[in-house]
């Protein structure tokens, strides 16, 4: 067969060696690419191995009328081996051109994977800097859980909704879409004058020229890519700066801002309780993004700035994502399968609540998740397949692991526990293993001896005990 034929059934990164795919000069193969996925034990096709990213810059247009958009990425890397080509997750949308530091590199697609081959290989430990220039018409993933939940880019009456958990981020911009890659984000948007664009961190300026309005938005502190979201709409949008907290910063759909008026004004009052319980606030900002029902099917713990349809607006499930602003967005798992990481800690949390202000001590929650056949359908810690890590186990099984927890150590050390684990780990990631093994050093300095059971039975156990 020709050279061009042999190419054409090789991997795009090496092809892209075949070919010279630089622009210029012969190519310095002392490099080699980066993998394409991390190995996550349940999603294997997600993230890119060869660089740690450090920053995006997005730079987006949208229009509703439409539903394009169009967009420039800028990704900050550093390179963590000898590279000659790595990959960007992207999904849909076409790609106009690619460039690595100021110089045009070519770029190949085979499904989700964009392979980007710089013009010169780069080395180890250098920070370098590529632009993705795209469009097209953003799509929706469809997860494979049992209710096929809908992520990426929402189309919404008036304009659209990108929500992330677990791969949709990549349907809008292409990046290293994996937990265990966290970077700081600049997201710029601009839209049709009458439109609001709301994202996460803090809205650095808004300008208005002609029929457009581009917002600035800034997130500060590390995020996973799946936390990253954009609400574009005609929203009802609030400010205020709390005299002992963050800012808050709400946006409420304009057909539901009166329904939604209640919970909103709770805010405030569950960051008081969420900082006595769990330690320092990590991030500078927080809020809520609120739309009606049928636009989204699911709140979403998005960074600083919760998604949630009007249907699940109350009082719990806004406990349950504040909650995840420690534990998930700042202290967020290093693979899907340390999920329950974030889901048991967020429902533990809505438990403590109950127990502080409706009557309903954490134990009768921990007794009545103990009886759902549905919760012990497999380990918290080991959820068996992609389809599987948001089902029940993860939540109230994670849930009843704090629990047991907490009746073995006793109030004040489960506090220590649960403040330290946020603070120790702040803007890292975390596996169940670091979680087991700080959870016993602190156990032990409190001359606590954890019974192994805590682990076999509630975090690793398959089969449910005779009694609670």
């Amino acid at each position: 067969m020709d050279r061009r034929t042999l190419v054409r059934i090789l991997t795009p990164a090496v092809a892209l060696l075949l070919l010279g795919g630089c622009t210029g000069g012969g190519i310095d193969v002392h490099g080699k690419p980066g993998a394409a996925g991390v190995r996550d034990p349940l999603f294997h096709k997600l993230g890119n191995g060869g660089y740690d990213v450090q920053h995006y810059a997005l730079t987006l247009h949208y229009d509703p009328a439409t539903n394009r958009l169009e967009g420039t990425a800028e990704i900050t890397a550093r390179a963590t081996q000898d590279l000659s080509a790595f990959n960007l997750d992207l999904h849909g949308l076409t790609v106009e051109s690619a460039a690595v530091d100021g110089k045009k590199a070519a770029a190949n697609r085979a499904g989700d994977e964009l392979t980007v081959r710089p013009h010169r290989d780069l080395d180890k430990g250098k920070t370098f800097r590529t632009v993705v220039r795209y469009s097209g018409t953003p799509e929706v993933i469809v997860d494979k859980d049992k209710d096929e939940s809908e992520e990426g880019w929402l189309t919404t009456a008036d304009g659209a909704l990108a929500v992330g958990e677990p791969a949709g981020s990549m349907a809008w911009f292409p990046g290293n879409n994996h937990p265990s890659d966290k970077a700081t984000y600049d997201i710029t948007v601009t839209v049709p004058k009458g439109l609001q664009a709301i994202s996460n961190g803090e809205l650095t300026s808004r300008r208005t020229a002609g029929d457009r309005t581009t917002f600035a938005w800034k997130s500060k502190e590390p995020m996973a890519s799946y936390l990253a979201t954009l609400a574009i709409g005609k929203y009802d949008v609030k400010r205020s700066s709390p005299a002992s907290g963050p800012q808050v910063l709400t946006a409420v759909d304009k057909t539901v801002a009166d329904d939604s008026a209640e919970v909103l004004a709770q805010i405030p009052e569950i960051m008081e309780w969420a900082k006595e319980n769990f330690g320092t606030y990590p991030f500078s900002s927080i809020g809520a993004i609120v739309v009606p029902d049928g636009e989204v099917e699911y709140a979403l713990e998005t960074q600083t700035r919760p998604v949630f349809p009007q249907k699940y607006f109350d009082t719990e499930t806004l406990v349950h994502e504040i909650a995840h602003q420690w534990y998930g967005n700042s202290v967020t798992p290093k693979s899907w399968k340390d999920m329950w990481l974030n889901e048991g800690f967020a429902t533990y949390a809505e438990w403590i609540w109950a127990e502080d202000f409706e009557g309903t001590p954490a134990q009768e929650s921990f007794e009545a998740a103990f009886d759902a056949e549905e919760n012990w359908e497999f380990a918290p810690a080991d959820p068996p397949s992609a389809a599987q890590v948001s089902d029940a186990p993860v939540y109230y099984r994670g849930a009843m692991v704090l629990h047991k927890l907490r009746q073995e150590v006793g109030n004040d050390v489960f506090y220590e526990i649960m403040q330290g684990w946020a603070a120790e780990h702040r803007y890292g990631n975390a596996s169940t293993a670091d979680f087991t093994s700080y959870v016993e050093k602190k156990a032990k300095k409190a001359g606590k001896d954890l019974d192994r059971e805590l682990w076999n039975t509630w975090l690793y156990g398959k089969d449910k005990p005779a009694h609670p």
